[in-house]
């Protein structure tokens, strides 16, 4: 487990006293740098709404000066209770795709997801691209080879080099029930907002429509749970 160190948070805040503090959990690996130029578009029109937003990198995230390989599922668990404890006031937890993972031993008032996705999901996921990826480059490589490798190895997946413990926390872990929470998927109806998979893009990509979709749902689901 990766010792704790100081990490960067990104913080945009309301003029005034704020209606509560969203802490946006933003997805995992590779997924975080596809949508985190939508997400930081949402808190700023969650500020204007009246909120205090915060996006904290977690050890081996982002800026931080950790190495990925040292930290694993417990451990990023751990860091985000850390920071939802130093919030004063009301606290929604609101969190994308795979942060839905590692949402749930912080105390918050209320909790909102958003595409919520399993670690064996994500797993999948990230070995199938560093199968096509080595098949690309000339070399054979499969599913269960890279399991086998795992067990006993830090291992590169689409650019993140995981630890054996990280791998064999994913490959089991489930996002975890907590009430009061609000989950949408995108689409149309109650339980969607419009928007794009950015997480399933090649590159960064923005949706502003997205992210004013994200902010007033996250905005109608405070008041549903007592916040004015």
């Amino acid at each position: 487990m990766a010792t704790p160190t100081p990490e960067h948070t990104l913080r945009i805040t309301p003029t005034g006293t704020p209606r509560a503090t969203i802490l946006l959990v933003l997805p995992l690996f590779e997924e975080a740098n596809r949508t985190r130029r939508t997400i930081v578009l949402a808190m700023r029109a969650l500020a204007a709404d009246g909120f205090a937003t915060l996006l904290p990198d977690l050890p081996g995230q982002n800026e931080s000066l950790v190495a990925l390989e040292q930290v694993d599922l417990a451990s990023w668990q751990s860091a985000l209770a850390d920071a939802a404890a130093t919030i004063d006031g009301p606290l929604i937890i609101a969190s994308l795709r795979g942060g839905a993972l590692i949402d749930h031993h912080a105390k918050a008032t209320a909790w909102w997801r958003l595409a919520p996705v399993g670690g064996a999901s994500l797993l999948r996921t990230l070995m199938r691209a560093r199968v096509a990826a080595d098949r690309e480059g000339g070399v054979t490589s499969s599913l269960d080879g890279l399991q086998a490798a795992a067990a006993a190895a830090p291992l590169l997946l689409a650019g993140n080099r995981l630890s054996p413990t990280m791998v064999a926390q994913l490959g089991s872990a489930e996002v975890q029930t907590i009430v009061p929470v609000r989950t949408v998927t995108l689409g149309t109806g109650a339980e969607a907002i419009a928007g794009t998979p950015l997480w399933l893009r090649a590159e960064p990509g923005e949706d502003a429509a997205m992210a004013e979709a994200i902010a007033a749902d996250i905005a109608a689901w405070s008041t549903t749970c007592g916040i004015s």
